[in-house]
């Protein structure tokens, strides 16, 4: 993808919980499968059309580079991936130019890609990300590997 903008598409769903192991619990219990790249501090569940993630709340906080207690954070994150980092540098200047303010520079992280944050005009906080690890499908979709076994 070369455009300059940002799609229409929402990746991921980042829900801060208190406690990822019991949230994990819970939604397995509900029969939801978590995904092989789930790991013991983030759990993502492969949904139709969209990825929901697990993530402890302070830590979602401290990812946003916002504050738990304000900044209006209300728990969740919106994540919309791209294919590269110069796609998430294009996306955050592109949403920038259209009236969001840019609440973390794009970045390496720690968990092997590139990302930064935007909050829309009503404070909502969307990630844009290069994940070198989630592949897109032919549809454009996140497809992440398998059921954890």
């Amino acid at each position: 993808m070369t455009d300059v903008g940002l799609a229409p598409r929402l990746s991921i769903v980042t829900l801060g919980v208190a406690n990822v192991q019991k949230a994990r619990a819970f939604y397995e219990s509900l029969g939801w499968q978590a995904s092989a790249v789930s790991q013991e501090e983030i759990v993502f569940f492969q949904l139709s059309g969209v990825v929901l993630a697990l993530f402890q709340r302070n830590a979602l906080a401290d990812d946003a580079n916002v504050s738990p207690a304000g900044d209006g954070f209300r728990g969740v994150t919106l994540a919309h991936n791209v294919e590269s980092e110069a796609e998430v540098d294009a996306a955050l200047a592109h949403a920038e130019n259209c009236g969001a303010r840019i609440m973390k520079p794009a970045t390496k992280v720690f968990w092997g890609g590139y990302s930064g944050y935007f909050s829309d005009p009503d404070g909502h906080l969307w990630e844009v990300a290069y994940n070198p690890f989630f592949p897109f499908d032919e549809a454009g979709r996140l497809a992440l590997p398998g059921p954890q076994s």
